[in-house]
Formats: C-alpha cells, sequence, structure tokens
C-alpha cells in the first residue's frame, strides 16, 4: 500500500517550481480568455512575461470583498467563473452574500487528497458532517470521498441523536466536519451508551483544533487531522500523520504576503495567505484569503516535499471564521440596521468550552428581552449561526473602529 495519493507528492521541489510558474502562467492565459472580469483585470498582463515567482508576486490581487461587489453587478459569480453550462453543476449561496461555483469535473475542491492523507481509503465508509445547506462543504467532501472511492452519509449538521444511532447502524469507518461537532457526537453517545467505536479517523476544517481537543480523540482511538480550505478555492493544505504543519495542497499556488500589500514575505515571517487556484472552471488569481499563516522551513517528515504551512494563525481582517462559516463585517453591520434601538455594536468571538460562541455586545437606552431575542434571531438569519447577545450602557465600547473582536485564545 502506497503512503502517498499520487506521484506529485514527492517530486522535486525544484521541478514541481517550475512546473508551477508555467501552470500560473497558462492559468492567467485561460482567465483572461474565459472569464469576463479577469480579461479587465488582466488587460495588461501578458502571460508570456511570467516567467519567475518575482512575475506572479507583481500579478494584482483579488479580495473577496471584491467578489461581492463584482457579484452584484453580474450574477452569479461576477465574472469569475470560466465554467459554463452544462458543466456547471451547483451555485452555491455562503455569507457576504458570496455565490460560488462547482463544476462537473471530478475532486472540484480537491479534497481526495487530504482525505487519503487522513487516512482514508477506497471503499471506505465516511460520515460527512459538514453542511449541506447552501454552503459547498458537505459537496466539497462528497467530491474528494466519491474521487476516492470511498461512499458517504450525508449527514450534515444537527439532529444530534439521529447522528450517533445512524453511526451505531452503518459503521462508517470515519468522520468529516468541524471537530466541535465530532466532540458533540461523542458525548452524546457517551449519554447513551451508544457504540461509535467504528470511527477510527477523522478529518477536520472549519474552526481550530487545539491540542487538548485532538487528545481527547486519540484516547477515544481516533486519529483527527485537519485541512485548511475555503469555499472559493479548495483544499489549500492539508495535516498529513507527521502532524508537522500543513502540506501545501499541488493543485494551488501559495504565497504569504504582508498584510495590506501584496508583496510576499521571508519564509517563517507571519503574513497573509494569497492563493492562485489551478482550477480551470473558477481561475482564482493571487486571492487574497485574509488569513494569516508562515511558511515552514524543509519538508515533513513524512516525506511530501512540498512547501509547509503553520496552519489558520488569525485574520488579516475583521473577518472571523464561525464553527466553519465566515462572519464579515459587512453582515454585523446589517444585524444593527435592522434594530434601530441599537447605538452602537461590536461581535465578539469567544472559544469557550472548546466551542466558538459569538456574542453581540450592543449599547441601547433600555434592556429589553424582546429586543435581545429579535437581535439572536437576526444573527442567525444573516450570519447563519447561533449568536448570544449582551446590552451595554451608551458609551461602554470603545472608539476603536472595531466590528468584529476575535479575542479566541485556545490555551
Amino acid at each position: 500500500m502506497t503512503n502517498y495519493y499520487d506521484e506529485l507528492e514527492t517530486q522535486d521541489p525544484r521541478t514541481r517550481q517550475q512546473s508551477l510558474i508555467k501552470a500560473v502562467a497558462a492559468q492567467v492565459a485561460h482567465a483572461k480568455a474565459e472569464a469576463p472580469a479577469y480579461g479587465r483585470i488582466l488587460a495588461d498582463i501578458d502571460p508570456a512575461d511570467i516567467t519567475s515567482t518575482e512575475a506572479i508576486a507583481r500579478l494584482p490581487l483579488t479580495r473577496k470583498s471584491a467578489l461581492i461587489e463584482l457579484q452584484e453587478s453580474s450574477r452569479p459569480f461576477g465574472g469569475m467563473a470560466a465554467v459554463k453550462s452544462p458543466q456547471l453543476a451547483y451555485v452555491f449561496a455562503s455569507p457576504g452574500p458570496i455565490y460560488e461555483p462547482g463544476s462537473k469535473r471530478q475532486d472540484f475542491w480537491r479534497f481526495a487528497r487530504a482525505l487519503f492523507a487522513a487516512g482514508f481509503r477506497t471503499e471506505e465508509l465516511i460520515h460527512n458532517c459538514f453542511s449541506y445547506h447552501f454552503v459547498p462543504a458537505g459537496a466539497m467532501l462528497d467530491s474528494g470521498a466519491h474521487a476516492l472511492g470511498c461512499s458517504v452519509i450525508p449527514a450534515g449538521v444537527g439532529q444530534t441523536e439521529l447522528q450517533v444511532q445512524t453511526i451505531v447502524d452503518l459503521r462508517p469507518d470515519g468522520y468529516v466536519g468541524t471537530p466541535s461537532f465530532l466532540k458533540i457526537i461523542l458525548e452524546k453517545a457517551d449519554e447513551t451508551g451508544a457504540d461509535v467505536s467504528s470511527l477510527k479517523k477523522a478529518l477536520v476544517s472549519g474552526e481550530a483544533l487545539p491540542p487538548p481537543l485532538r487528545d481527547g480523540f486519540k484516547k477515544r482511538g481516533i486519529q483527527v487531522l485537519q485541512c485548511y480550505a475555503t469555499a472559493d478555492l479548495g483544499v489549500i493544505a492539508y495535516e498529513t500523520a507527521a502532524m508537522e504543519g500543513l502540506v501545501i495542497d499541488e493543485g494551488v499556488y501559495v504565497e504569504i504576503v504582508r498584510p495590506g500589500t501584496g508583496e510576499p514575505v521571508a519564509d517563517g515571517e507571519v503574513g497573509e495567505v494569497v492563493v492562485t487556484s489551478l482550477n480551470p472552471d473558477y481561475p482564482l488569481i493571487r486571492f487574497a484569503t485574509g488569513d494569516l499563516s508562515a511558511i515552514m522551513p524543509g519538508i515533513s517528515p513524512c516525506g511530501r516535499t512540498n512547501r509547509r504551512i503553520k496552519g489558520w494563525m488569525g485574520r488579516a481582517d475583521q473577518t472571523a471564521k464561525v464553527r466553519g462559516m465566515f462572519i464579515h463585517p459587512e453582515q454585523v453591520a446589517r444585524v444593527i440596521k435592522r434594530h434601530p434601538e441599537i447605538h452602537k455594536a461590536r461581535l465578539v468571538v469567544e472559544w469557550i468550552n472548546e466551542s466558538d460562541q459569538i456574542t453581540l455586545q450592543y449599547e441601547a437606552e433600555t434592556a429589553s428581552p424582546e429586543l435581545d431575542k429579535a437581535i439572536a434571531e437576526s444573527i442567525r438569519d444573516i450570519c447563519k449561526v447561533r449568536g448570544e447577545t449582551d446590552r451595554l450602557p451608551r458609551d461602554s465600547l470603545p472608539n476603536d473602529g472595531k466590528v468584529i473582536d476575535d479575542i479566541r485564545k485556545y490555551d
């Protein structure tokens, strides 16, 4: 049995680098020709001039906020996608709102490699607890599982008792989803005395995996590895059994740049993750994720030769990822706008009892249970996650411009 998904994972790093530069140049030419927005953005770029990493670093950045603006004037994808019917299989709706395509291309989001690294193999049964509701998360894992030759239980989120019963009945080999929901399922199984011991491995994403949480899974006989992925780009990097950083996926070109600029930083220096996707159907060029990370020195002890990143190290902007969903400042502003009683507010993100918790701290003249309930409903409606409220007296919140205050600590 091979330890690697394919030969790309162990190729000579210099060969890979030259191949990636050529692939980026070809992707730029393709995007200019097939994606109208990139025809404008890259109008002055000659793909033939892209012969080095320095040339790639001179290409313009595309930010997530730009997708929202472009899509408002040109539905559904703002002219950024190169896939058209009948190859277009899905139109997803993520918070923002941002619409993302999914095509009929096998393993569109490249999850098979990450699943393989996490120990999943052909003919196994996977319990998929990523969301299938509007967002692409569930489909992202399904496509990779099918490419790997696995079957999938499309469990989604919620309905904890049914999740446990299904695992008891069908005995899946592993779990995919957020780590906090896996913890919830296991606690429900303990509460009911259910046997969920068939779960021996898991690939998790969407939120942090602190060491104490991973250790708790390990004590139950479940090896949990993680991957770093976004709805727009698919898998960017994935963890291996070595558990020393995340190996960059073979289907993307990754740079770490100084936040607020497009200038690459030295290896080891923390900066913003910028990704060029080599997927021809959705050719995002130098897409700035807003996430912070750093390149690690050397290659992984697992033998994979691609570069590694340290994993998610925070946000370069105020956007926060909560329970696998991005929350943007614009969404918080929409919540506030719905309720004229609010004078000022900010969304506080915390890590409590090994789970993400959000609270809208708001200033209002008087306390009102009805207003608290209405605000909580607005948070769920607009941000797609549950949140609490905390009324404060006038002039309690600092005048620092923060809309989202992420104070999570994973110690």
